[in-house]
C-alpha cells in the first residue's frame, strides 16, 4: 500500500485531506485543530506514541475510505462561500444553541454537588468563560472577518488583506485560548467521566461538555487548517498578479 501519510506530514493537513482522521486523532488525544500546524512525528513524540503504528493506522484508514468513496469533503474544491456557510450553519449554530442551554445545568450541578466536589467550581468558571469568549468570537467572525474574506475576492484586495491578516491572527489566538480551556476541562473532569453514582444532570453536563469539545475541534480545524490557509494562499496569488500587471 502506498504511504500517503508519513512522519513529516502536517497534522492539520492530514485531517484536511482525510476528515475522518480527526476521529482517529481524537481517540489517541492528538490535537489536530490548535495544534495542527506541526509535523505528525512531533505530536506523536509528545504523546509518546509509536509512530509506525499510528502512521500505518492512518494509511490503512485512508485506503479503506478511498475504496468505499468515504473521504468526505474535498476542501481544495470548496469555495469560500461553501466553507463559510458550513462553519456558520453547522458549528456556529451549534454553539449558539448549546452554550446558553447548557449554562443553567452547569450552575445547578455546582449548587447541588459543589460542596462535595470542589472541582465543579472551576468547571463552572471555565465553562462560562468559554461561553462568553466563543459568543464574542463567532459574532466577530460573522460580522467582520467572513464578510471581509468574501469582499477580498471581489475588490480592494491589498487593503482587505492587511486588515484580514491581523484579524485572522486574533482569531487563531482566540482558538488557542478556547482549546486551552477545553483541555483543562478534560483534565479536571477526568476525561468527562462523572463520579460513581452521579445524578442524571451531572452526567448530562459532562456528556454535553464532551460534545462541545468534539464540535469545537472540528470547527477550529476547518478555520485554522482549511479556510485561513486557503484565504492566505489566494491573497498572495492575487497580490502577485496585481503587482506584476502594474
Amino acid at each position: 500500500m502506498a504511504e500517503v501519510f508519513h512522519e513529516q506530514s502536517n497534522v492539520g493537513d492530514i485531517v484536511a485531506k482525510f476528515p475522518k482522521a480527526g476521529d482517529y486523532f481524537k481517540s489517541i488525544r492528538i490535537d489536530f485543530c490548535c495544534g495542527g500546524n506541526r509535523p505528525l512525528i512531533e505530536a506523536l513524540n509528545e504523546r509518546e506514541l509509536e509512530a509506525s503504528v499510528v502512521i500505518s493506522d492512518l494509511n490503512t484508514l485512508y485506503s479503506n475510505a478511498l475504496k468505499r468513496n468515504e473521504l468526505g469533503v474535498v476542501w481544495d474544491q470548496a469555495s469560500f462561500e461553501d466553507i463559510i456557510e458550513l462553519i456558520i450553519q453547522k458549528h456556529h449554530l451549534f454553539l449558539q444553541e448549546e452554550l446558553p442551554s447548557l449554562s443553567p445545568y452547569v450552575t445547578k450541578v455546582l449548587r447541588v454537588h459543589g460542596h462535595h466536589q470542589p472541582h465543579l467550581a472551576e468547571v463552572h468558571k471555565l465553562f462560562h468563560q468559554l461561553k462568553t469568549e466563543l459568543e464574542q468570537h463567532t459574532i466577530k467572525e460573522e460580522t467582520e472577518v467572513f464578510p471581509t474574506i468574501l469582499q477580498a475576492e471581489q475588490d480592494n484586495i491589498l487593503e482587505a488583506t492587511e486588515i484580514l491578516t491581523n484579524k485572522i491572527m486574533e482569531l487563531e489566538a482566540e482558538h488557542d485560548a478556547a482549546g486551552d480551556i477545553m483541555k483543562r476541562l478534560r483534565v479536571i473532569t477526568n476525561d468527562f467521566t462523572p463520579p460513581e453514582g452521579a445524578c442524571g444532570t451531572y452526567q448530562l453536563v459532562y456528556r454535553r461538555l464532551e460534545s462541545i469539545e468534539d464540535d469545537l475541534f472540528k470547527h477550529v480545524h476547518i478555520e485554522n487548517n482549511v479556510l485561513f490557509p486557503k484565504a492566505r494562499e489566494r491573497w498572495i496569488s492575487k497580490v502577485r498578479l496585481k503587482t506584476s500587471s502594474e
